[in-house]
C-alpha cells in the first residue's frame, strides 16, 4: 500500500524549489553555449527548437484575426564536456575560431533528443520511473513562478510557460526519503541484485594519450559513467570523470591534446595543475605550433570568448594563475564542481544497494565503481541500473 501511494506521487511534488531552466536556441552558436554556461551554476544548459507560426481565427462577428503561435521543445542539453570534446577534434584545434562560430547542434549527439523528455506536472513518480528506465536523463517538467521574476532565459511559448527539469538524482533522492518502502530489498548486496554493469565499462591505461578519450568522454555522457584508468594487470588506478571536467573550462584542452590520460587526472585535479605538468603543457603546445603552424589556440576576440592562440599559450603564461592554473570560473576556485579531488568513489561487489546509492548521492555522482579486494576493476554501478530495482519493486507492489 505504501509503494502504492509512493509512485503515486505527482512530479509536482519534485519540483518545489527547483530554479527555472535555463536555455538557449537551436539558433545559438558553440560560442553562447559556452558563455551561458560560465555565467549559470548548473552543469547543463537546455537546447530549444522554437517553431512559430501565424494562425487565422475567424470569430463571429469579428474581422479576422492573426495570431502568432509558438510551439518550444526541448530537444537536448549540452554541457562543458561537450564543448571540451568539440574543441579538441583535429580539425577544431586547427581552427578554433571558425569551431566557435559552429551551431549548438554540432555539440548534440545524434539521440540527444531522447536523453530529454517533456511531461506534465501531473504525471507520477512512476511514470517518471519507466521513462527514465527507457534511457531519459532529464524530465523537463512545466512550473508556475511569479512573472516578475522571468526573463528572456527562463521564458517559452507566448504564455509565458517556464520550465524546471529532473534528473535521475533528483528522484533518487526522492526515494531516499522513503527506502523503508522497499524493505529488505535495499539492503542486499549488488552482486544478488544485478545492478553490476560490465559491458559498458569503460576504460584506459596512464600512459594512453589523453586525447584518445574523446569518444569514450562522449559515451560516458550518454551511460552516466566515467572513464577508469587501469594498469596492464586491470588494476584501478583512477577516473578522468566528466564531473571533473565539467567543472574546467575550454583552456584544458591543450592538455588534452598534449598529455597522457594519466597527466590528465593530476592536471585537472582540484588542487589545481603542478608545476611540471604546465610546463610539460606550455613547451608540448610550442612544438604543435612549429610542427603543424597552429596559430590559435581557442578563438579570438570575434568569437566573443576572449581566449588567446596556441602560440600565444606557449610564451605568455609565466604567471601560470590565469590560463593555466585550472582555475574554475564557477567556483572561484580549483575545478572541482563539488570540491573534491579526483579520487574515484569505489564499492565492492558485496556492497549494499542503498550503500552505494548513499555513495553516489553524497559525492554528486552518477555512478560507483565496483572494484575486487585487490584493486582489479570489475565494473560499475549507476544510476540507471539502481533504478530497474526500484521500478520493478515498485510495479510488483502496484
Amino acid at each position: 500500500m505504501a509503494a502504492a501511494r509512493l509512485s503515486g506521487h505527482e512530479l509536482s511534488d519534485l519540483c518545489l524549489g527547483k530554479p527555472p531552466l535555463r536555455s538557449l536556441s537551436v539558433r545559438d552558436t558553440v560560442a553562447d553555449a559556452l558563455a551561458a554556461l560560465k555565467r549559470i551554476d548548473d552543469t547543463y544548459v537546455s537546447v530549444w527548437n522554437c517553431n512559430h507560426s501565424f494562425i487565422r481565427k475567424q470569430q463571429p462577428q469579428i474581422k479576422s484575426q492573426e495570431q502568432l503561435q509558438c510551439c518550444c521543445t526541448c530537444i537536448g542539453k549540452v554541457c562543458m564536456v561537450d564543448i571540451i570534446c568539440f574543441l579538441s577534434k583535429p580539425q577544431n584545434l586547427s581552427s578554433p575560431s571558425a569551431a566557435f562560430l559552429s551551431p549548438i547542434s554540432a555539440l548534440l549527439h545524434d539521440n540527444s533528443a531522447v536523453l530529454v523528455r517533456h511531461l506534465p506536472p501531473t504525471a507520477s513518480l512512476l511514470e517518471a520511473i519507466d521513462v527514465m528506465h527507457e534511457g531519459v536523463q532529464n524530465l523537463v517538467i512545466p512550473i508556475q513562478i511569479q512573472f516578475e521574476s522571468l526573463n528572456s532565459n527562463n521564458v517559452h511559448h507566448n504564455d509565458n510557460t517556464t520550465y524546471c527539469w529532473l534528473t535521475q538524482e533528483d528522484v533518487f533522492r526522492y526515494l531516499l526519503n522513503s527506502i523503508g518502502v522497499f524493505s529488505p530489498t535495499p539492503g542486499n548486496p549488488i552482486n544478488t541484485l544485478g545492478v553490476i554493469d560490465t559491458q559498458n565499462l569503460f576504460a584506459v591505461c596512464y600512459d594512453d594519450p589523453a586525447s584518445s578519450i574523446l569518444d569514450l568522454l562522449a559515451l560516458s555522457l550518454l551511460y552516466q559513467s566515467s572513464i577508469a584508468i587501469v594498469d596492464p594487470n586491470g588494476k584501478f588506478g583512477g577516473e578522468i570523470s566528466p564531473v571533473m571536467l565539467n567543472s574546467c573550462d575550454e583552456s584544458v584542452v591543450p592538455a588534452i591534446a598534449t598529455l597522457s590520460a594519466g597527466d590528465l587526472t593530476a592536471y585537472i585535479d582540484c588542487g589545481g595543475p603542478p608545476e611540471d605538468l604546465v610546463q610539460l603543457v606550455k613547451e608540448r603546445v610550442k612544438e604543435k605550433v612549429e610542427e603543424q603552424n597552429l596559430l590559435e589556440l581557442l578563438g579570438d576576440e570575434t568569437t566573443g570568448t576572449g581566449l588567446t592562440s596556441w602560440s600565444s599559450f606557449s610564451s605568455s603564461c609565466s604567471s601560470d594563475e590565469e590560463f593555466c592554473s585550472g582555475k574554475n570560473w564557477k567556483l572561484g576556485g580549483y575545478s572541482a564542481r563539488v570540491g573534491r579531488r579526483s579520487e574515484a568513489i569505489v564499492c565492492y561487489r558485496w556492497s549494499s544497494l542503498v550503500a552505494v546509492m548513499i555513495q553516489a548521492l553524497a559525492h554528486r555522482v552518477s555512478y560507483v565503481w565496483v572494484v575486487e579486494e585487490d584493486g582489479t576493476l570489475t565494473g560499475i554501478v549507476t544510476f540507471q541500473g539502481m533504478l530497474k530495482v526500484f521500478r520493478d519493486h515498485l510495479k510488483s507492489m502496484c
